[in-house]
């Protein structure tokens, strides 16, 4: 296990390095990448077994797909972080023919990225198909998605949702950035979600709380009990309880910061945050 010293300092680093990208082209989604700095840190890090190298088939290995695509920063720093392509390239974010736009894409191959997404609700549907493929190259890896709360509004969701369990897809791990928020407002404003453990539940999921999901130590716990409860016969679902904007104490607890970058003055007391530990790009 990696030193829980290091990874609370990426964890920094990464917010760094979310607030400057999102800053240097004043556009990019903020709040909810600052909110799931930590998961990133923790899957990349611990809890997924990765090969060297980047493949786009990812036979031998746990894999990731990012299905609210938007929080692209978040994702971009982390795979840099841990050498998937150099930190100097995060300073092309959103930038025209570039890697890294601003929904994660395929098109240049960028590694680490096996799926364009940022088309809402779709996630869930690719990594059952990535399970059920694991299955015929008897591979036991696992794959792991994220979507967000108000992702889960979409209508296809519910549909991926109803077939995993149907199917026996055990080899799934799907976890909810359960922050409250979308870009309109709260969720329980736009289109309450009512109790998602028990709708996961009643679908025939095996569903876990991780309710400090800005805690490394805690989700790592959490993502090892997830780990364990695989290969039974049901998916996995995890409500990871997040704070939208996390570390930076004027973008928390607000959909304000969903789809907005600081301007200089923000960028500079946010920075203040959050001291730079490994080292900026």
């Amino acid at each position: 296990m990696a030193d829980m010293n290091y990874l609370n300092d990426l964890v920094v680093q990464v917010r760094r390095d979310i607030l400057r990208q999102v800053h240097k082209v004043n556009s990019g989604h903020p709040g909810g990448s600052l909110g799931c700095t930590e998961f990133f840190v923790a899957l990349f890090q611990e809890i997924m077994e990765r090969k060297d190298g980047f493949d786009m088939n990812g036979v031998g290995e746990d894999i990731f797909f990012l299905s609210n695509g938007h929080i692209s920063p978040v994702f971009y720093s982390v795979l840099a972080r841990s050498g998937y392509f150099p930190v100097e390239e995060l300073n092309t974010f959103r930038l025209l023919n570039t890697r890294l736009q601003g929904h994660p894409t395929t098109h240049e191959g960028l590694p680490g990225v096996r799926v364009a997404s940022g088309s809402l609700g779709q996630g869930i549907s690719v990594s059952i198909g990535a399970c059920l493929a694991k299955k015929l190259n008897q591979d036991p890896h696992l794959v792991y998605t994220l979507c967000g709360d108000g992702e889960l509004q979409e209508g296809q969701n519910w549909e991926a949702i109803m077939y995993a369990a149907g199917k026996k897809v055990d080899n799934l791990i799907v976890t909810v950035d359960f922050n409250g928020q979308q870009i309109d407002g709260s969720t329980d404003n736009v289109m309450p979600l009512g109790n998602l453990r028990t709708k996961f539940e009643s679908f025939g999921w095996t569903v876990l709380d991780i309710p400090e999901g800005n805690n490394v130590a805690a989700i790592l716990k959490g993502m090892k009990q997830a780990k364990e409860l695989t290969g039974n016969g049901k998916p996995v679902c995890v409500l990871l309880h997040t704070v939208m904007g996390n570390g930076v104490d004027f973008m928390m607890h607000t959909h304000d910061w969903h789809g907005k970058a600081p301007n200089d003055a923000q960028l500079e007391v946010a920075l203040a945050q959050n001291p730079a530990t490994l080292g900026d790009y």
